[in-house]
């Protein structure tokens, strides 16, 4: 079986929080691979954690999907800071043409524009992909995977850090479809009674108060917020109230624009714009939409730069939305040239840090190898881009760990979904399988 077929077999998809099927990146052609060790997300570790670990497996993955592209260069991003990960690289690129780059510790040095052309020199076309410019980016947890399918075990299993307002922050590896309820058990439970989850991360990721939110492919771990701290407030003011407070109070600063690093690597990105735009809701937003078009929703603009905690992210989110529903194109200047200040605007993570108020939660998630086994698992259909997988199993059914128990429909973009482990199938529902753990 070929390497593409065996990463498609094993349901691989981008384990850094994107959730792209890994065999249609290894179908492609392109002459250099990186492994996107950046990790920018304030607090979360567990890609330092699986370096640490598994830089052999990250090594051979890389070079795996190397040798599938066709390409002649492997390289492994990874911050300077993070000294053990960086240790542990070393060592398994030696003696293999794997090379090592180091990175800063700023905010967002993971962003697929910003690390390509950290690491290349090269700049990604306007609204444009890696692979445009003759790059595959595959995160070190997603290469770690492959390494396994090239052995034919597929993902049933999730590295995920645990942070914020818990006992003990963590690190930990999980069944896929584990209720987050069990891992902040074994970080020693949440410390507030009303706790916000960031899922993904406090910068781009997704907010919910369900502690059996279930663990997926593409979670990389979990802020847990105090729920009267100032960021959770904010990020629970309702989309409307946001653009309200954002039409009336701001004053065109362009802070948001001059940090954002989009705009300061060339592109056409100004969120100053785009809060212009919210006077405009009767007639007239389109051309400032544009101006979010190319943004890559890091939210550096909202809880960094406005200096009257405003949602320049948020609105310009709004935006694209509206732009995908005219199926807009972009159709502006090809031509991307860095701005001669960007290096100066980098944002440190501390600064990051202290700006959200989160110094006291900013500690360490040292990996532990600890058994989180809950009795029922929740495997959503969808944890990854593209369509759904469809349940291949019946209710009653017994299933093996690594077992196919969700499939994509045949030619549609998606991954395949395995058991985590012996299993009897307890309900199929239009959005996830619902699985009762065998001894």
């Amino acid at each position: 079986m070929d390497f593409v077929n065996q990463a498609r077999k094993a349901g691989v998809v981008g384990a850094g929080g994107g959730g792209f099927p890994a065999h249609v990146k290894l179908a492609a052609k392109a002459d250099t691979v990186i492994a996107n060790g950046a990790e920018c997300e304030p607090l979360l570790h567990k890609d330092a954690a699986i370096m640490e670990r598994a830089a052999e497996r990250v090594v051979h993955g890389l070079l795996l999907a190397r040798e599938a592209v066709g390409a002649r260069r492997a390289v492994v991003a990874v911050k300077a800071k993070k000294k053990a990960a960086v240790e542990a690289i070393r060592r398994a690129c030696e003696g293999t043409s794997a090379e090592f780059h180091p990175l800063g510790d700023y905010y967002p040095a993971g962003d697929e524009y910003d690390l390509v052309h950290t690491a290349t020199g090269r700049l990604i076309p306007p609204g444009g992909l890696p692979i445009h410019v003759g790059v595959v980016v595959q995160n070190v947890e997603t290469l770690a995977n492959l390494a396994a399918a090239a052995e034919n075990r597929p993902v049933t299993h999730k590295t995920l850090s645990v942070a914020g307002a818990v006992r003990r922050p963590a690190t930990f590896t999980v069944p896929l479809g584990t209720p987050l309820r069990a891992v902040f058990e074994a970080a020693g439970g949440v410390t507030d009674a009303t706790p916000l989850l960031c899922l993904g991360g406090l910068m781009m990721g997704q907010t919910t108060h369900d502690l059996d939110t279930p663990v997926t492919k593409t979670l990389t771990g979990v802020v847990v917020l105090p729920g009267n701290h100032s960021l959770a407030r904010r990020k629970q003011r309702p989309p409307a109230s946001q653009a309200r407070i954002g039409k009336s109070a701001c004053d065109q600063c362009r802070y948001c624009t001059e940090y954002c690093p989009r705009y300061l690597l060339g592109y056409a990105v100004e969120p100053h714009q785009v809060m212009r735009g919210l006077g405009f809701t009767a007639t007239g937003a389109a051309p400032w939409n544009e101006w979010a078009a190319l943004c890559c929703s890091c939210g550096l603009c909202t809880l960094f730069a406005c200096p009257e905690d405003l949602y320049p992210k948020e609105a310009c989110d709004a935006a694209k939305a509206e732009l995908r529903k005219t199926e807009w194109k972009w159709t502006g200047a090809a031509n991307v040239k860095p701005h001669p200040i960007r290096e100066g605007r980098r944002v440190p993570i501390s600064a990051l840090v202290r700006r959200m108020h989160l110094g006291a939660f900013d500690l360490p998630s040292p990996y532990e190898e600890r058994a989180v086994a809950s009795p029922r698992l929740a495997l959503l259909l969808k944890q990854h881009a593209g369509a759904s997988a469809k349940p291949a199993v019946r209710i009653g059914q017994k299933v093996a760990a690594g077992e196919p128990i969700a499939a994509p429909d045949e030619g549609a973009l998606g991954a395949l979904l395995h058991a985590p482990c012996r299993a009897e199938v307890l309900e199929t529902l239009p959005d996830r399988i619902l699985l009762q753990r065998l001894s």
